[in-house]
């Protein structure tokens, strides 16, 4: 836990801290975990149920981590009037899981984001850094394939 003390110590442990310290910690661990809850708990004085709250509140915290391939999901109007939920859902039937979560084997991961900021090419997903557009049911199957190895 180095790097945790490393951000710790920016900081003077006052409730206020908390929002900053959380994002800062996001940023440094990819997620915030149990363990690392209980260590701000500690340095804060603020309760774990109040810090879980305070996280829960924010779409922006997860409490898992990201998967290999992390799908952000567009729910911005124009994506949501041509079908993101449906996206969503089929991604989720497809990989198993619900949004928020990552698979079992951690190679993928699911959230919704407000927007991506190509609403001409809704509706709109990005695998890591790649924007994938005019998305249907109908090819999610297609743009999973793209990411399995390749039996050569």
């Amino acid at each position: 836990m180095a790097d945790l003390n490393i951000i710790l110590s920016n900081y003077e442990g006052k409730k206020s801290d908390l929002i900053p310290l959380l994002q800062e910690i996001q940023s440094e661990f990819g997620y915030i975990s149990e363990e690392l809850m209980q260590q701000v708990s500690r340095f804060t004085g603020v309760p774990e149920s109040e810090i879980y709250g305070v996280a829960t509140f924010y779409t922006q915290f997860r409490f898992t981590p990201k998967g290999k391939k992390h799908i952000s999901v567009c729910t911005g109007t124009a994506c949501h009037v041509t079908g993101a939920k449906q996206i969503i859902e089929g991604i989720e039937r497809y990989l198993n899981i619900k949004e928020g979560e990552t698979t079992k084997n951690g190679e993928y991961s699911l959230e919704s984001v407000g927007c991506l900021g190509c609403c001409s090419l809704a509706p709109a997903a990005m695998v890591n850094d790649e924007i994938k557009s005019k998305l249907s049911l109908r090819i999610i199957n297609k743009l999973f394939k793209e990411y399995e190895p390749s039996d050569s």
